[in-house]
């Protein structure tokens, strides 16, 4: 399979080197764009694909082109590419705020997938939610399906409105995540833990938690509940999070994320 890459950022990167560890691509069947001389040398050098300055070496050929670039750049990217694609090739963009439509008629080229990755993708434990414009092939969707699937777990959307939800909770989420984890890191060095420790003591919480979660498939509600005995120092440490209304924060910080993600795509 053949793949053109417009952008070769670090979402870019994880696409192909998720590609190419499937063996969905061989390193010379992906080509990478990108406005940066020493990014392309980078990128040759670790996983030895064709890069050029031109967006035309790229594409020619090309089953998918990939669309990788910083949402801001987009609107410079798109004349480019107007007119050079043929009815054939599959558009996959990954630009956040960027919907179909805007890019098929950036572009004047119908068959497009928008996705949204997240940022564990780097390491192989992204979570993607896609959908798709009338115009692409069941065939094409499966293609998309097993490039997302080389960045983790994808789920595929009938409607695009999703995609600005999931921006807002996957999208967002590892940065909610981390917070948290600073925060706990803080809260332990406060106490008195050498700060190395406290570092691996939240990591290995937050990784155990999430693995425990994913591989019984317990409800998290349910989970936390098993861990919180009546008087004890698990219910101690909740009642004060509850005091502070965690949730309605969460509901906010969400709330927010989504509603900053439909302004970005009608703009």
């Amino acid at each position: 399979m053949k793949i053109g890459f417009i952008g070769g950022g670090a979402m870019g990167e994880a696409m192909i080197r998720g590609v190419l560890d499937r063996g969905l691509s061989a390193p010379d069947e992906i080509g990478v764009t990108d406005i940066s001389v020493s990014r392309l040398a980078e990128l040759r050098k670790i996983y030895n694909v064709r890069t050029n300055e031109d967006y035309q070496p790229t594409l020619e050929g090309a089953d998918i082109v990939v669309l990788a670039v910083k949402p801001q750049n987009l609107a410079e990217v798109m004349p480019r590419l107007k007119g050079q694609l043929t009815e054939e090739q599959l558009v996959l963009s990954i630009i956040a705020g960027a919907r179909i439509a805007t890019i098929a008629d950036g572009i004047d080229h119908r068959p497009v997938v928008r996705a949204m990755p997240n940022t564990p993708a780097q390491v192989g434990a992204g979570m993607s939610v896609w959908t798709a414009s009338n115009e692409v092939s069941q065939r094409q969707k499966e293609i998309a399906s097993s490039i997302l699937g080389a960045l983790g777990r994808e789920i595929y959307v009938p409607d695009e409105g999703y995609i600005d939800m999931a921006t807002a909770v996957s999208g967002s989420g590892p940065a909610y995540v981390f917070l948290l984890m600073e925060a706990l890191v803080a809260a332990a060095v406060d106490i008195g833990l050498p700060p190395d420790m406290a570092e691996e003591l939240v990591l290995e919480t937050v990784l155990g938690a999430a693995r425990l979660a994913s591989e019984t498939g317990t409800p998290s509600q349910e989970l936390r509940e098993k861990v919180t005995s009546p008087g004890g120092t698990t219910a101690a440490g909740l009642q004060k999070l509850h005091e502070g209304s965690i949730e309605d924060l969460i509901a906010s910080a969400v709330s927010a994320a989504y509603e900053r993600a439909k302004k970005l795509g009608s703009s």
